[in-house]
């Protein structure tokens, strides 16, 4: 379980941190060659199986660079390349829904009457435009951790990490129905989990949204 989880909670801050930047950027730069090489971007990592991201990052980073031990586990060095496979596919979706909301932020009264006023740019993404996707970014996060921790198989077989979804490849390998059985329960609790995180979480940060 420690196994799964450490690179599944460094792959959320992944694809947040490079997510949002993207479509952050995006947005500002809506219509430019900036803006669509980005969603170009989006589009690949939503795209690419994450079995042939994982070798190509270990292949040039790993093999070819040298900058990251190609298995093992235990140190902050064998968690980034898995945390980044696995994050890269959460990012296209953080990305687009970022730009999008962006772009229908950007074009509403309260941003010209902000710039009217004189308020610079910055003050105005940091506290007009920025908050505004705060609690569907909430929804999605309660969703990747369930997703995370059912979706490993692939990544974990790859980079040979001692998590569960390495042990639901085995026990698949072995045709272990107990083990199996295991692994779709604890996935399922997960799941669970986090979309009431989610739903508990959201209405601390928008008082409007109410508890029933």
């Amino acid at each position: 379980m420690p196994a799964t989880l450490l690179p599944m909670l460094a792959a959320i801050v992944v694809e947040l941190i490079v997510g949002l930047t993207i479509g952050a950027v995006a947005a500002l730069k809506r219509n430019s060659i900036i803006d669509q090489s980005l969603m170009i971007f989006s589009f690949v990592t939503i795209s690419a199986p994450q079995f042939v991201v994982g070798i190509l990052l270990l292949y040039v980073f790993a093999v070819q660079l040298s900058w990251f031990p190609i298995g093992g586990y235990g140190t902050f060095a064998q968690i980034v390349l898995p945390a980044v496979t696995i994050g890269l596919l959460g990012t296209g979706w953080y990305s687009r829904m970022m730009r999008s909301s962006m772009i229908d932020v950007l074009a509403q009264d309260c941003v010209r009457t902000a710039r009217a006023k004189g308020l610079g740019r910055m003050r105005i993404i940091l506290c007009r435009v920025g908050p505004n996707p705060i609690l569907p970014i909430i929804a999605m996060i309660g969703i990747d951790i369930g997703l995370f921790m059912s979706g490993s198989v692939v990544v974990e077989s790859v980079f040979g990490w001692p998590g569960i979804g390495q042990l639901a490849w085995q026990a698949i390998q072995r045709i272990d129905i107990p083990i199996i059985m295991g692994v779709t329960l604890v996935s399922a609790c997960f799941l669970v989990l986090g979309n009431l995180i989610a739903d508990l979480v959201a209405p601390r940060v928008d008082p409007q949204i109410k508890l029933k």
